[in-house]
């Protein structure tokens, strides 16, 4: 098995423990690599959500900081961050856009050399059809 980073979307999953691929997945992941590694953009957008409305979230916030020594966070460095930044500049030239976060992402994981496991591989295979190395991985399939 290989080290992932695992977007928003399948973070998410797991934390809600109810798709049985996602939570397979991610237990036999575990098991390998003893903790799950995410983006501080991640983070960022985990955090967003939760705000939008406070109320309707703040279990998840709990489950996240339950979760949080089971997590390595890969920060945007200066490498990723230039990336991201041509990602997202070419993205816009061809008039398709990921939006914000997601050039972010995908440069810490082309720079860092993990695969990206995600729902949105659709999305995210905008990104490979510029040229990037961009690995990517469905735990819901």
């Amino acid at each position: 098995m290989k080290k992932v980073i695992l977007d928003n979307d399948t973070l998410s999953e797991i934390l809600r423990g109810r798709n049985p691929k996602v939570m397979e997945k991610a237990h036999n992941y575990f098991d390998e690599f003893e903790k799950f590694t995410i983006s501080a953009v991640t983070v960022y957008e985990i955090f967003q959500g939760i705000y939008w409305d406070y109320e309707a979230h703040k279990k998840k916030e709990e489950k996240f900081f339950v979760m949080l020594p089971d997590l390595e966070v890969i920060p945007l460095c200066l490498e990723s961050g230039i990336l991201a930044g041509k990602i997202n500049g070419e993205l816009l030239k061809t008039g398709l856009p990921i939006g914000r976060c997601d050039p972010l992402i995908a440069g810490i994981a082309i720079h860092n050399n993990l695969t990206l496991a995600t729902g949105n591989t659709e999305h995210y295979q905008r990104v490979r059809a510029l040229g990037y190395p961009l690995t990517l991985e469905n735990w819901k399939e």
